[in-house]
This record gives C-alpha cells, structure tokens and sequence, in this order.
C-alpha cells in the first residue's frame, strides 16, 4: 500500500501546474516577435521544472508556465507585451517585455 501513494503521486503530476498568473500579468499579451513603435524594456529569463527524475514533463505544459513566469514578470518593468527571444530549452527561455501604447 505504501508503494502506490508515489506512484499515484507521480502519476498526477503531469496534471499539476506550478506556476499560477500574478495580479495585472492577465493585461500582458503576448507576441511572435517583436512589435513595431513599442519601447523596449528588459530582457527576462524565466525557467521551470521540466525533468522530475526519469519523467520529462509536457512540452505544451512547460511552454505555458513559461509564458506565463514572463507575463507575471512585464507589470513590474512596466511592460504590457512580452515577445519569445528564442524556443525553450531545457525549462528555459529568454523574454523581451515592450512599453506599447
């Protein structure tokens, strides 16, 4: 019986999301690429857990948490975009955040 608690636990686990939306990241959106006529604010790096021992978490699953560590990290540099610098890789991935009108 105790060897089916971590296994019912592990199994859940693809269904667990880490990583939940803070206050004024819903107003963010987010971009392709880079937008024209908005002002540049800063470069962010985000990462999540996407590996938990032998079990390799969703790819869709790690790409929304990331997307949304951005989107919680653009109100504090007063940014209301986030656009991809690249594909995530490996729990990471690097975020511009611009200043649009």
């Amino acid at each position: 019986m105790r060897a089916i608690l971590p296994i019912c636990a592990l199994l859940a686990l693809p269904a667990c999301t880490f990583v939940k939306m803070a206050p004024g990241a819903q107003q963010v959106k987010v971009l392709s690429a880079a937008p024209t006529g908005c002002e540049r604010r800063a470069d962010v790096a985000v990462s999540v857990t996407h590996k938990v021992g032998f079990y390799e978490r969703s790819d869709t699953q790690v790409r929304d948490e990331l997307e949304t560590l951005a989107r919680n990290e653009a109100p504090g540099l007063g940014a209301n975009r986030i656009s991809p610098l690249g594909p995530p890789e490996d729990g990471s991935q690097r975020w511009t955040t611009w200043r649009c009108n």
